[in-house]
């Protein structure tokens, strides 16, 4: 099942892309896709739920904006340094234990939104990463049941301000977390739909040039390890998400390093999650 949600921010519907492609609005379901509905197995009742009331569900133009789609969760995870070029442009050791840090729900946005290059920002990156969705509560998971906790899969562009991040002091964080700093869709896939998260391909560009491409194969941690890892250190909550890191090609790896300007274009895509597209903009504009 595809899962997207659609309307003006803050006022999106649900809504899923059936068999055919078409975009249905699922309102009369009754639940929006948060924390309650991963967590009471939400996307197995949607579908049972299709089964009888599909034709009724009235379509949704393809022209209207895509919200994220998963209503806010309660974190972002991120995981740095997981792709080993990754690592080597960022002239950083490749990890022995997954890097970790957070990134804040409120930097959530459509994954064709504009992005908001932030005010005082003089070097805003790109980073096109799988994120997993999380479907059942996981504390101190076992390896072998990590995946039982997935509910699903969405593309996430991790933009990240690498001189709030590494040259101002503190944790990541403050680098990752500027509004719009976290489009993600276009639509949820569920674990069906991706019979192997671990061999995606997966691409960024700017202004058409390719920067980004490589496949999830080559993940250092891949996510039954990650799932597991993490939940040793806290609980992770329907409805969560781990951004599982990015590959080699982001602007501060380059020579000379390379930095997004309003009117700039970032396309990006992984096999089976669909496409996205954000065009940079000033902030107060």
């Amino acid at each position: 099942m595809k899962l997207i949600r659609a309307g003006k921010p803050g006022q999106e519907r649900p809504g899923v892309i059936d068999s055919a492609g078409n975009w249905l609005d699922v309102s009369a379901f009754g639940e929006d896709y948060d924390e309650a509905f991963f967590g009471s197995d939400g996307i197995q009742r949607l579908s049972a739920w299709l089964e009888h009331h599909a034709p009724a569900c009235p379509p949704i133009p393809e022209d209207t904006r895509l919200g994220p789609p998963l209503r806010r969760p309660s974190k972002i995870v991120c995981v740095g340094l997981n792709y080993a070029a990754h690592a080597r442009e960022s002239g950083m050791a490749v990890p022995s234990e997954p890097v970790l840090f957070f990134k804040a729900t409120s930097a959530i946005c459509g994954p064709n939104d504009n992005l908001v290059i932030p005010r005082g920002s003089r070097k805003t990156d790109w980073e096109v990463e799988l994120g997993v969705v999380i479907g059942k509560q996981a504390s101190y998971v076992e390896e072998k049941d990590a995946m039982d906790h997935v509910a699903g899969y969405v593309l996430h562009n991790d933009y990240s301000e690498r001189a709030f991040q590494l040259e101002q002091g503190g944790q990541w964080v403050k680098g990752k977390s500027c509004d719009t700093f976290a489009p993600i869709g276009p639509w949820l896939a569920s674990p069906e739909e991706i019979p192997d998260p671990h061999k995606l391909e997966l691409w960024l560009k700017v202004n058409g040039e390719l920067m980004q491409q490589s496949t999830t194969a080559d993940l250092i941690f891949g996510i039954p390890h990650l799932i597991s890892y993490i939940s040793r250190f806290m609980s992770l909550l329907p409805g969560d998400l781990i951004s599982t890191g990015t590959p080699f090609g982001v602007g501060l790896g380059l020579t000379p390093p390379r930095y997004l300007k309003p009117g700039d274009v970032v396309e990006l895509g992984i096999e089976g999650l669909g496409t996205a597209r954000q065009k940079a903009i000033a902030y107060g504009t």
